[in-house]
């Protein structure tokens, strides 16, 4: 048993040492999430960057992902490595995250050298974070999920160069946000799914993640449904700038997402909160541009590099595809993230905003036709 720097806080949860946690399930994960873009509108949208960096303490791995859409280009450089004894260190080979001020501050870094991108940026909090309900889902008598996770928008500044073209990333025009979960959620080389396999009712995975930006508050929202609507989760806040007002719970989430044709993504939503008295928010939602997230970065469309799987000591690897490329069968496999334009309407009130739009119907979906898993809007 090994001790580190952190054992020298007061911090513990469990009678281990801080490498230690409080279960032995090997799906244990603890992960850092985070989005930057800065001008998407227009015919030459800047860079979509979205970068993770998770920890998996008992697979005894951490790893990090930098992803970026800029026009046609779809670049990855991820990154593996053995994990060590201290939990306070968060750089794989060339990929970084600094905690800088808990809650408000974060540095996260990718050395030149590595592929076609690099940065060194620094997220600065618009508002407080906010926890999300509880993740918990259980397939059979297997926990699957049971996860906690709270999320903060806010803006960067620092250095972007993507293909030998440097951005000067301003807080002004450069926004996004950032989420850090823990818990347990399929992680690492896939298990075998024994008896779990027929159990074609929980396989279905309709989701929406969404976090929008006004200017004096942020909404998030989530919901995970079943094929026949029944939710595993549901939630829609509003959150203030000003951390002296508390969170706003706007009510239940209704959905209707138009797609586009032949597809599985969305065209646009409309997201309607309503509340017991009958008080109705209502937010339309344009995506934009797509990050396929789940293309190289480890979300589980390739079987050679999955979150928390064994890569050995140390290995960083840099990809590249077009968009145009990318089969567009896999696409409907794994969530994407819209840069997405909002608009919101409270009352008489309307407002403006832009963020993530984090969309996936996996598998069928009575409400919107999907009877099998390759089924597309017509």
């Amino acid at each position: 048993m090994t001790l580190s720097e952190m054992d020298d806080y007061p911090i513990h949860q469990v009678s281990e040492v801080i490498r230690h946690v409080g279960t032995s399930d090997r799906n244990f994960y603890d992960r850092y999430y985070f989005n930057c873009h800065g001008d998407m509108r227009g015919d030459d949208p800047d860079p979509w960057l979205i970068v993770g960096l998770g920890v998996y303490p008992n697979l005894g791995v951490v790893d990090g992902f930098a992803v970026v859409r800029r026009g046609d280009d779809h670049i990855v450089v991820r990154a593996s490595k053995a994990l060590g004894d201290n939990r306070n260190d968060l750089s794989i080979g060339p990929l970084k995250v600094q905690v800088l001020e808990g809650l408000q501050r974060l540095r996260i870094s990718l050395e030149p050298g590595h592929g076609d991108v690099s940065f060194d940026l620094v997220f600065d909090a618009a508002g407080p974070a906010v926890l999300e309900p509880r993740h918990f889902q259980r397939q059979l008598e297997r926990v699957t999920f049971d996860t906690m996770r709270f999320v903060q928008s806010g803006a960067w500044t620092g250095a972007l160069t993507v293909d030998g073209v440097d951005f000067d990333v301003q807080p002004d025009t450069w926004r996004g946000n950032r989420d850090r979960s823990w818990g347990v959620r399929p992680v690492g080389e896939a298990e075998p799914p024994g008896r779990r396999a027929a159990d074609s009712g929980a396989s279905s995975f309709f989701w929406i993640y969404a976090v929008m930006r006004f200017d004096e508050f942020a909404i998030v929202v989530v919901v995970q449904e079943l094929r026949t609507g029944e939710r595993i989760m549901g939630d829609a806040k509003r959150v203030w700038n000003d951390p002296a007002r508390e969170p706003e719970w706007l009510g239940r989430v209704e959905h209707e997402i138009e797609f586009v044709s032949g597809t599985r993504e969305p065209a646009r939503a409309t997201l309607r909160f309503v509340k017991p008295d009958g008080t109705i928010t209502r937010v339309e939602c344009e995506p934009q541009v797509a990050n396929y997230i789940g293309f190289g970065t480890g979300y589980g469309l390739e079987q050679d590099w999955r979150h928390g799987m064994w890569q050995g000591d140390e290995k960083v690897e840099a990809l590249r595809n077009k968009i145009s490329e990318l089969d567009p069968t896999m696409k409907m496999f794994c969530p994407v993230d819209h840069y997405s334009t909002f608009t919101c309407t409270v009352g008489g009130d309307v407002f403006t905003g832009d963020g993530l739009f984090e969309f996936a119907v996996i598998g069928p979906h009575d409400q919107y036709g999907f009877a099998d898993y390759l089924a597309t809007a017509p």
